[in-house]
């Protein structure tokens, strides 16, 4: 018998093209675009609490989101909880890169829920995808 696959939750910041939020759509997963929660060009760490707040993962091109992300994890700060996927990657090629990932993208969700404090951090480049635990 198969297990059935989580549905993840995903927070679009606004430079993410939507072609990125589809391939998540056509993998089941429930996408958020940031112009359909909150106003465009708003700050990094609204955006941040619109993403906890939603429970989903931020996808993000902003190098800003990695900064926050990183500094969180080593501190108690109100954003330890963030889950991200930082898109290091050219705007044009960034849907293609996440099919790629989806698979990983995927194991590293089922992974952390397994773990006390259930938190993803997924770097995808041109030519390289790592994930931090």
């Amino acid at each position: 018998m198969t297990e059935k696959k989580a549905c993840l939750r995903l927070f679009l910041d606004e430079g993410v093209p939507d072609a990125v939020g589809r391939v998540f759509e056509k993998h089941g997963h429930h996408v958020i675009y940031l112009r359909e929660a909150i106003a465009t060009g708003s700050p990094d760490e609204l955006v941040c609490v619109a993403a906890i707040e939603n429970e989903s993962i931020l996808v993000a091109l902003d190098g800003d989101m990695k900064k926050i992300a990183k500094k969180s994890g080593v501190s108690g700060s109100r954003f330890a909880k963030m889950s991200l996927i930082k898109l290091s990657c050219k705007a044009p090629m960034a849907d293609k890169r996440v099919e790629q990932a989806m698979s990983l993208i995927e194991h590293e969700w089922d992974y952390s829920d397994k773990k006390a404090a259930r938190r993803l951090y997924i770097e995808i480049k041109s030519d390289v995808i790592r994930t931090l635990r």
